[in-house]
């Protein structure tokens, strides 16, 4: 998987992808919904937009970093880097279907009423996989890393792209990726094969 390209243009590819934590007992979950995320003065949804930070440095990193974020205070939501080394560049892990461990990740999201909704959202797969602050910076291709980015088993059966969830700014991309009919994807908006 080359992850050294711009975010929207390595998205679709992570559809069917894996992610897999072993921050406790091992927990993978099977990608099933993402959105890309530009750089600075490219995309004004962007936490890179108005330049580097503390919060966002680890966007500017080189591709393959787990990138990890507070969202309202609440959620530590999950992206992968990608692009060149000092430009900012991730995709947003929205959804999955946690593929091992569901027991761990239930005891993790006990608010979780399904199988279905251990990590349908990106605040609930951040925490299925027992994900914090702590592992921003992670590089998820190192065999040995607490939280590893896995290649695709096999084909989504179709990909669906769609505008962007919960945004305001720049909404108009179509910037969000999901397995078509995948139960694990949250609610769909503007869909288009």
């Amino acid at each position: 998987m080359d992850l050294s390209r711009p975010a929207h243009l390595v998205a679709p590819d992570l559809i069917g992808a894996r992610i897999r934590s072993t921050l406790g007992p091992p927990v993978c979950v099977l990608i099933t919904e993402v959105e890309a995320y530009g750089g600075e003065g490219e995309d004004e949804a962007s936490h890179a937009h108005r330049g580097r930070t503390a919060r966002n440095a680890t966007m500017f990193g080189r591709p393959g970093l787990l990138y990890v974020y507070l969202s309202h205070g609440l959620h530590w939501c999950v992206n992968v880097t990608t692009g060149d080394e000092g430009t900012a560049s991730a995709v947003l892990l929205r959804a999955g279907e946690v593929i091992e461990g569901v027991e761990t990740a239930q005891g993790r999201r006990r608010a979780a009423r399904t199988t279905r909704d251990l990590a349908r959202g990106p605040g609930r797969l951040g925490a299925a996989l027992g994900v914090t602050g702590a592992q921003d910076g992670t590089d998820l291709l190192d065999k040995s890393a607490p939280v590893r980015l896995l290649p695709r088993l096999a084909e989504p059966a179709g990909i669906v792209t769609s505008t962007r969830v919960g945004i305001t700014r720049d909404a108009h991309r179509p910037w969000r990726w999901h397995w078509e009919g995948h139960r694990s994807v949250s609610a769909a908006r503007s869909l288009r094969p």
